[in-house]
């Protein structure tokens, strides 16, 4: 199995037991390549460990942004960016992003880019 990246680790550097982590890896991973290649290159770039000090104040920064979504400059989409970039260094918000991507790998897959039918997809489709 080829290794994927995931921010500066790669899934061979985890530990064999912690699965777990390996899911949460796998799916902020493919949430990321859904993104503007740009966009890929700074949260990669964000999400490595020795930018803690960085990631932490941008975080913390689109969460307060996406409170001011009634302004034109900000918007709600800051919310699940700002948890993400969070969610490497604070437990509830790592939980928080692993539920709610593992919902979306199970109800939407192809909103990470991976193929397969979600319950609604089967709904519209009469079956």
């Amino acid at each position: 199995m080829n290794d994927i990246q995931l921010g500066s680790r790669s899934s061979s550097e985890l530990p064999p037991d912690d699965t777990q982590r390996a899911d949460y890896e796998r799916r902020i991973e493919l949430l990321v390549k859904m993104l503007p290649q740009r966009l890929q290159h700074a949260i990669r770039w964000l999400r490595r460990p020795e930018q803690k000090w960085v990631r932490i104040p941008c975080g913390l920064l689109l969460l307060i942004g996406s409170v001011l979504s009634f302004l034109p400059v900000f918007g709600i989409w800051m919310l699940p960016v700002g948890m993400l970039l969070l969610s490497d260094d604070i437990a509830l918000f790592r939980r928080l992003t692993d539920r709610m991507l593992a919902w979306v790998e199970r109800r939407h897959p192809r909103w990470l880019g991976l193929s397969g039918t979600s319950e609604s997809d089967e709904y519209s489709s009469g079956k």
